[in-house]
């Protein structure tokens, strides 16, 4: 087995020695270190691909490339990543074994734009409004009274199938709903959801020999999808926690579902194969005309939870 760079091991380029490893990169699906950071005495620090490692003893990284090379690597940029205690990584300790110290994670692309300490201050009051909500529950419903409304079980339509073009490969559709919240004005919200051609395989995965019913409140069948259609579509929103999730070709796990919040992952049947999620994807209801216009009814489900709960 070979050996995995330690924190505070010394880092040796083919020239001279240049500083000590600090943080470790690792990769959120294989689980494996694809990157060291080297602090350059008095340099600053520069991200080196272990494609640059050449060996690893209990104390020293030696690299294949001069220090001038690892010095006109750009600077490392820490805001683009998180720590492993800030984002759950299941099972990354029977793989990574380096402490003391930090080992780093990409940040997730969905939350790049939004600063880390913004993020948390806005946690915090939303956990503040949480608290409170009882006493002002029963004013809200009162205000809120439009909304208890029975579900939209209407069709939308997303697209044409034409957009798919290989099988078992997921198709994110994008496209906008008329909502109305309370009192407030209607308004138009964007909305998406993916779908893929699949073959015979990945259709007995997702409906398991079975028709899949969709019901309303009262328990009344709204639509069937048939097991033999090959048009499979899920809802945009990861069932974890209700972030959006994308479609992701990795050297390991081949082509999934990845949600880059919390790092769930889910094969092309939208099955789970990893992460904190506690049910499949959510398949929606869809119909494909004859011209192969996409047509689906919008659903959404409750978050975190086994069972799969309807809320809109």
């Amino acid at each position: 087995m070979t050996m995995q760079p330690k924190l505070k091991s010394r880092v040796r380029c083919t020239d001279r020695e240049i500083g000590e490893v600090t943080k470790v990169v690792v990769d959120p699906l294989s689980h494996e270190i694809s990157h060291i950071v080297v602090s350059m005495n008095g340099s600053g620090e520069r991200q080196v691909a272990m494609g640059h490692v050449q060996a690893v003893t209990d104390s020293l990284v030696e690299l294949r490339a001069p220090s001038s090379d690892i010095l006109a690597l750009p600077p490392f940029k820490r805001d683009d990543y998180v720590t492993t205690h800030e984002v759950e990584i299941a099972h990354l300790e029977e793989k990574v074994h380096v402490t003391p110290g930090e080992v780093l994670v990409p940040f997730p692309e969905l939350e790049k734009s939004v600063k880390r300490r913004t993020f948390f201050m806005n946690f915090t009051h939303a956990i503040g409004f949480l608290i409170g909500l009882p006493i002002a529950f029963p004013i809200l419903r009162y205000l809120m009274k439009p909304m208890y409304q029975p579900f939209d079980n209407g069709w939308l339509k997303i697209g044409n199938v034409g957009k798919i073009k290989q099988d078992d490969i997921g198709v994110q559709f994008k496209y906008k709903k008329k909502v109305k919240e309370a009192y407030m004005p209607e308004s138009e919200i964007e909305k998406n959801v993916w779908i893929l051609k699949a073959t015979p395989a990945v259709l007995e995965k997702v409906y398991q020999g079975k028709d899949m019913e969709f019901r309303d409140a009262a328990g009344k069948t709204v639509w069937t999808n048939k097991k033999d259609m090959p048009y499979v579509a899920f809802s945009g929103k990861c069932p974890h926690l209700g972030c959006g999730y994308k479609w992701r070709q990795h050297k390991v796990l081949g082509q999934v579902f990845l949600c880059p919040c919390h790092l769930s992952i889910y094969d092309a049947a939208g099955k789970v194969l990893d992460g904190p999620a506690p049910r499949p994807l959510d398949a929606l209801p869809i119909k494909v005309s004859a011209g192969g216009d996409v047509e689906i009814i919008d659903m959404e489900f409750k978050a975190g939870t086994k069972s799969q709960i309807r809320i809109i």
